[in-house]
C-alpha cells in the first residue's frame, strides 16, 4: 500500500471487488469515470499480493482486448509487455523476456529474441496472437493468477479496495 501510494483501504472481498473494479474498468463508477481512481489489494494469495484495477494497466489497452503483464520484484520493474495488437504497443516493453515468452516463441519456430517493434512478419503476428492470450498464464508460472484460485487456495489477511495516487482518487467518494 505505502509503495503504490494507495490510502483508504476499506475491507472487501473478491467477489465485492470483482464487481466494483469491473463497474471501474466500464467507467459506470460516480466519481470515477475513468476506472483509475480505484484498485482491489487482495489478501496475501499463496505467497503473492495481487493488486487489481484499472489504475494497473501496464499499457492502457482497452479492457478485455489483449493481455499486459508487468513483473515487479522489490519495486523495481523486471519485465513489462503489452499485447493488444495496437500500434505502439512495442512503446510499452520494458525488460528482458520472459522464460515463458522464450518458450512459448520456441514452440511457435520462432527466435526467442525478437524485436518488439518488427511489424508485417507473418511469424511475427503469430507470436503477437499467442502473446494476446498468455497473461494469465504468466501469472500461473510465476506464482498464482486470479483466475486459478480455489478453496484450496492459501490465503491469509483480508482484501482491500484502496484508492489510488490517481488526480480523481479524490472525486471518487466512498470506496466500497
Amino acid at each position: 500500500m505505502t509503495t503504490l501510494r494507495l490510502t483508504r483501504p476499506t475491507p472487501v472481498t473478491f467477489a465485492e471487488a470483482e464487481a466494483i473494479i469491473d463497474e471501474d474498468g466500464h467507467g459506470e463508477a460516480d466519481g470515477n469515470p475513468d476506472g483509475l481512481a480505484r484498485v482491489y489489494v487482495s489478501p496475501e494469495v499463496d505467497g503473492w499480493t495481487l493488486v487489481i484495477g484499472w489504475w494497473c494497466d501496464p499499457c492502457d489497452g482497452a479492457q478485455g482486448d489483449g493481455s499486459a503483464w508487468l513483473i515487479a520484484e522489490r519495486g523495481a520493474v523486471l519485465r513489462r509487455y503489452c499485447a493488444t495488437g495496437e500500434a505502439g504497443d512495442d512503446l510499452f516493453t520494458l525488460g528482458e523476456p520472459l522464460p515463458l515468452e522464450r518458450a512459448r516463441r520456441e514452440e511457435l519456430g520462432l527466435s526467442p529474441a525478437w524485436d518488439e517493434a518488427a511489424r508485417g512478419d507473418e511469424a511475427e503476428d503469430e507470436w503477437k496472437s499467442a502473446a494476446f492470450h498468455l497473461a494469465p498464464e504468466i501469472a500461473t508460472a510465476l506464482g498464482t493468477s486470479p483466475l486459478t484460485l480455489t478453496a484450496e487456495t492459501r490465503v491469509r489477511g483480508t482484501g482491500v479496495l484502496a484508492l489510488t495516487p490517481h488526480p480523481t482518487s479524490a472525486e471518487a467518494g466512498p470506496v466500497a
